[in-house]
């Protein structure tokens, strides 16, 4: 889906941080276009809320083929030999932690658009 399911590539590294960026964009832009031409908020939460759910299920799906990529039910860490292995294996670890770290940061830029009822 993400790559090809034997690889794990510089593609699927950076997946999830631009799903964050873009969501972070799209949550913040809205809203100020929406308070600036004075829109109804409910749509628009409603809007980030699509959108954040959109993000975190791409980002699941992300940290999943990366869990997949580090075999860590087959080895353990560290992955530091010189093999192509275990540079799959180090580059699935840290997709894994890239894509919790972006779970994260999704859920606390999502969080405002569910408890702020006005623009003030």
């Amino acid at each position: 889906m993400l790559t090809r399911p034997d690889r794990a590539t510089i593609v699927t590294l950076l997946a999830p941080p631009t799903v964050w960026a873009l969501h972070f964009l799209t949550a913040y832009i809205l809203a100020a276009i929406a308070c600036a031409k004075g829109w109804d908020l409910g749509g628009v939460r409603l809007v980030i809320a699509a959108a954040t759910a959109a993000a975190l299920v791409f980002i699941v799906l992300a940290a999943r083929a990366a869990h997949r990529h580090t075999g860590f039910t087959a080895d353990t860490p560290p992955h530091d030999d010189p093999t192509r292995a275990s540079r799959m294996r180090q580059m699935g670890a840290a997709t894994f932690l890239v894509a919790a770290l972006s779970f994260v940061a999704v859920v606390f830029t999502g969080l405002p658009a569910a408890f702020i009822a006005d623009c003030r």
